[in-house]
């Protein structure tokens, strides 16, 4: 009886097969098995290459202009309205110029303006970009300087740059070399001084000589899981040369080299202009002969031609921070007491009192959030225990109490 079992699509017998899967009615070898497998996937692939979202990567979406991206902008990231007219226009014009190589009705070729923002940690140089890959339509990924080194040494090399973007867009070449790229932490790779170095600078001026034919366009090999853990893999072609960049850094102590340039630290009388550029606001003066000083190779800087600046954030702008986000951490806070069934209130003047400690720490936007943990922990860890309490009420004198038995006191009378 054995023997007259069969295949029930090929009809190959149990002889003749190596194996034979029973179902309800029949049975399957696994060369059927196989072919099967191979049909699927065909289909699947061809499902997905007429799926319109698929094919609708670079396209500009209906009603966009630069007015519209820094609105929404608005909605998330508090003031830095000259960066986010930089961002704005930058999305758009790579919007344009993908849409003009798709067209070519002419000769002339748009060349992609690569972008580098200088602000001090915690000004919203990242927040930024998260917030503007929520609105895009082509692939976007962020990555940070500081993994990479020089090619053959540990480390990543700058090529993986470019596995992110691949990854985010389910290894699609043609979507990818439409794709944003924000690369974090520039500052971070900066040579350790001005002069060229004598010996290898594999974390710094070796990965900015690497990073010039990314920045630049020019057809890079890319190994697609990340080169070190998968040698044998085959490589993908990109060509970069529609690929958007845009770079941030703290590039700590650049206001050093800004005042030498502009000699605002003279001895004796100074002008009334000397003054007014000798405030919070010396990095609107930055300029790219600043960042070579800095560390920055000149053939890098000539591959961002777009520099914009951020504010350092005052009192008004880290109060506007914790309250009007759509996403602010007051309204996070909120929403985490709403989840146990409490009403959190928090007075104007625990805000302002907030804001003004995160102000003497100097961490920027990033300073609120360790702040409000000191002060609500308490509150967090005990609420969820205590089934008769419905709100809590925040005000200044609470946030005092609770902010003075924190560490981050100890901390702050330390510095």
């Amino acid at each position: 009886m054995e023997d007259q079992v069969k295949c029930s699509f090929c009809g190959r017998t149990k002889k003749d097969a190596l194996v034979l899967i029973a179902g309800i009615n029949g049975h399957i070898c696994e060369l059927c098995v196989e072919q099967a497998h191979d049909i699927i996937h065909s289909e699947l692939e061809d499902s997905k290459s007429d799926d319109t979202s698929v094919k609708s990567y670079g396209q500009l979406p209906a009603g966009m202009t630069p007015k519209s991206i820094k609105s929404f902008l608005d909605d998330y990231v508090i003031g830095q309205d000259s960066a986010k007219k930089y961002l704005s226009v930058a999305v758009y014009n790579h919007y344009k110029r993908i849409s003009q190589k798709m067209i070519n009705k002419d000769d002339i070729e748009i060349e992609k303006s690569n972008i580098l923002f200088v602000g001090r940690t915690g000004t919203g140089k990242t927040l930024m970009a998260k917030t503007i890959a929520k609105l895009l339509n082509v692939p976007f990924t962020i990555v940070d300087a500081t993994v990479f080194t020089e090619s053959g040494y540990v480390g990543e090399d700058v090529e993986s740059i470019l596995s992110r973007l691949l990854q985010v867009c389910d290894y699609d070449v043609e979507a990818a070399e439409k794709g944003i790229v924000y690369i974090d932490e520039l500052d971070k790779i900066a040579r350790k001084n001005d002069n060229p170095s004598i010996t290898r600078d594999v974390s710094g001026e070796g990965v900015q000589q690497g990073m010039l034919k990314l920045l630049e366009g020019a057809e890079v090999n890319v190994p697609p899981y990340g080169g070190r853990k998968h040698p044998e893999q085959r490589m993908i072609t990109i060509n970069t040369e529609k690929i958007l960049f845009i770079c941030g850094g703290a590039f700590d102590g650049v206001e050093k080299i800004i005042s030498r340039r502009m000699n605002t630290s003279v001895i004796g009388y100074k002008s009334k202009d000397q003054a007014m550029r000798n405030n919070e606001n010396i990095l609107e003066y930055v300029n790219h002969h600043d960042l070579k000083q800095f560390g920055l190779i000149p053939e890098l800087l000539g591959r961002i031609p777009v520099l914009t600046y951020l504010n350092p954030l005052d009192l008004d702008a880290l109060v506007a921070i914790l309250t009007e986000p759509k996403n602010a951490l007051i309204k996070q806070y909120q929403k985490l007491f709403e989840l146990e069934g409490v009403e959190l209130v928090v007075t104007e003047d625990a805000v302002q009192f907030i804001a003004e400690k995160a102000l003497d720490y100097k961490l920027g936007a990033r300073g609120l959030r360790s702040i409000c943990e000191a002060i609500i922990t308490d509150a967090m860890y005990e609420m969820p225990s205590q089934e008769d309490v419905d709100k809590l009420v925040i005000d200044r004198a609470y946030a005092e109490r609770e902010f003075d038995k924190s560490k981050i006191k100890k901390l702050g009378e330390a510095a």
